[in-house]
């Protein structure tokens, strides 16, 4: 069975041959960086994800933590992949020297923790979570919030969560009910419950600190009026030494499909003991700051979905070499050997697709990444601008198309195993159960069409959209080859399809016709999504062409048809199925809309 997580040819491709990731270091952040630390930082990460992570990632799965008499039983392997990760400065990675960081890129942290996903998606949750509600602490808390929290989370001695989701609203902010009232000593009483917090309660930490989203009495209705709060489970002394049990408490865990070894978990606060809360920022602001970690979440759960399915085509793959059965078509002696299956076309087309998503998907991803970057460290504060209306737009994208495609290269890598795919004796089932649950993590794959459609396509005058087509063109023009010319047309002619509909659009969205334009949101999002990931298939085809007229050795030459062959697929049995798309938004289909709840 193969321990390759993620394909070290291609992420080397994708990092440098396409996104000339080595140029970051002309940056002064990155200064004493080169491209020989990101590969060694990289090394490590791969290294130590398939001896500390893979090594419990079924075991995990299988024995998930439990609730025994108040307290968390999980693995202790889970603890001794979170400390190590820790330790080789993981947590830290992105952060200031100051802060014990090593200043690495955005895009080189990804490839890291892409790693660490692939190996075991339930114990990689753990520091996650923890170094993105670090940053949320780091970016909006006072100097007194991050000289208690900030250091020892990122030590690794703390964990962080983020606490939004109620039981009777789900995804609507707007109806939280968790209250925070004020105290004379400074702090907060928070009152209430929250659910599917994941790492909410664990034996991993000596402290968890969890990001509260609360309303304070009197403030405005809907998300207006929500706050952001810092909750530790253990009261915090200057020093950021844990003391007494502060009144959160474990109500419960939730045993979910996949992800089995992130506890997930119901908390309750202040209903045992009074639960002390700090105010992040200004009071009603606290929607506005949680939406930079939960951006980062929509991200990771992006670049989890795209690595997982990695994984399980990293195993069919392998699985479709070595098994043998059957004969090609034109044989016709039964007595002749057995072929592996990889030689038959219909394998073939089911390893072409995994290929196809998750390595689309992985490449959407790193962009995204190196959109962090740009919009952080750009010398250019016009370059820095458009990065970040750029990552603005395609953040709903990139959370939700590798959450559905990378789940279908899962299920294909089940369907190549044949029998042996269902069953857990093979791994590729726990990869797909894993990653169903990323379109819903972070915001359901419907909520991002709607937040695509309903809002990011027309900020700023749809400046965002502008800056993508200019970017897109770039690679349009740089289609050299007739492979690649061919695909850059029919790109070309999709997108020009695409923005018509989309003004077409914006005008019933003026006209204030908002349920019926919405109504197909999720149609648009698989158009848009296609477009953008058949864009980054062109530019690794672009890439792999130039390289492949120099290529030296047939390793690399397979490897640069390989890519190729990848990016045709996309391009023929991918990109035509937005046609149905373009035909339902042109049309604005109102088959759903005007469905009755009585006649289901």
């Amino acid at each position: 069975m193969t321990d390759t997580l993620i394909d070290r040819r291609d992420l080397e491709f994708q990092l440098y041959d396409v996104m000339n990731t080595q140029a970051l270091t002309g940056r002064e952040r990155f200064s004493e960086h080169s491209r020989d630390t990101f590969d060694a930082v990289i090394d490590m990460a791969d290294k130590m994800a398939r001896e500390t992570f893979a090594n419990h990632n079924s075991a995990a799965d299988k024995d998930e933590p439990r609730f025994v008499n108040g307290q968390i039983e999980m693995l202790p392997e889970v603890k001794q992949a979170f400390d190590a990760y820790a330790q080789a400065g993981f947590l830290a990675g992105r952060y200031d020297h100051d802060l014990g960081g090593m200043q690495l890129p955005e895009t080189i942290m990804a490839a890291c923790n892409g790693f660490f996903t692939a190996a075991n998606p339930g114990t990689a949750g753990y520091p996650f979570l923890t170094t993105a509600a670090a940053n949320l602490i780091r970016v909006f808390g006072n100097d007194e919030q991050k000289a208690r929290f900030l250091p020892h989370m990122l030590s690794g001695r703390y964990s962080g969560t983020m606490a939004l989701t109620e039981p009777h609203a789900g995804s609507s902010l707007a109806d939280i009910r968790t209250s925070a009232t004020p105290a004379d000593e400074g702090h907060y009483l928070i009152k209430g419950a929250k659910i599917y917090i994941s790492g909410g309660e664990q034996s991993i930490t000596e402290n968890i600190v969890h990001m509260v989203l609360a309303k304070i009495k009197g403030a405005p209705a809907g998300v207006k009026g929500i706050s952001l709060f810092i909750v530790p489970k253990f009261h915090v002394d200057q020093d950021g030494n844990p003391g007494e049990r502060n009144g959160v408490s474990l109500a419960g865990l939730i045993h979910k499909l996949g992800y089995r070894g992130t506890t997930s978990t119901a908390l309750s606060f202040g209903d045992d003991a009074p639960c002390h809360g700090y105010l992040v920022g200004e009071p009603h602001q606290g929607l506005k700051y949680m939406f930079q970690m939960m951006n980062e979440a929509r991200i990771g759960v992006g670049f989890g979905a795209a690595v997982i399915g990695y994984r399980g085509y990293m195993h069919s793959l392998e699985y479709a070499k070595d098994r043998l059965q059957g004969r090609k078509a034109s044989e016709k002696n039964p007595e002749s050997p057995q072929v592996p299956i990889i030689e038959h076309a219909d394998v073939r087309r089911m390893l072409l697709a995994q290929k196809a998503y998750s390595e689309g998907g992985l490449a959407l991803c790193l962009y995204g990444a190196r959109l962090m970057d740009d919009k952080q460290t750009h010398p250019d504060q016009q370059k820095r601008m458009e990065a970040g209306k750029l990552l603005d737009l395609l953040t709903p994208v990139i959370k939700a198309w590798p959450s559905e495609y990378g789940p279908k290269a899962n299920d294909l890598a089940i369907q190549v195993y044949g029998g042996a795919g269902y069953t857990r004796e093979y791994p590729v089932e726990q990869c797909w159960r894993d990653n169903r649950l990323n379109p819903i993590h972070e915001g359901t794959n419907g909520i991002q069409a709607l937040d695509l459609l309903g809002r990011k396509i027309w900020q700023d005058q749809s400046h965002g959209l502008q800056l993508l087509m200019q970017e897109m063109q770039i690679d349009l023009q740089a289609a050299s080859t007739d492979r690649c010319q061919q695909w850059a047309l029919s790109l070309s002619e999709t997108l020009q399809q695409a923005v018509k509909v989309t003004q077409s659009l914006g005008k019933s969205l003026m006209n204030g016709e908002v349920d019926k334009s919405l109504a197909n949101a999720s149609c648009y999002l698989h158009l848009f999504g296609h477009i953008v990931v058949a864009w980054t298939w062109l530019r690794q085809a672009n890439a792999a062409a130039n390289a492949l007229a120099s290529a030296n050795s047939d390793v690399e030459r397979n490897f640069y048809q390989g890519k190729l062959q990848a990016a045709q697929y996309f391009f023929h049995w991918e990109l035509p199925t937005v046609a149905q798309d373009l035909v339902l938004l042109r049309n604005q289909d109102d088959t759903c809309l005007n469905m009755k709840a009585e006649w289901f």
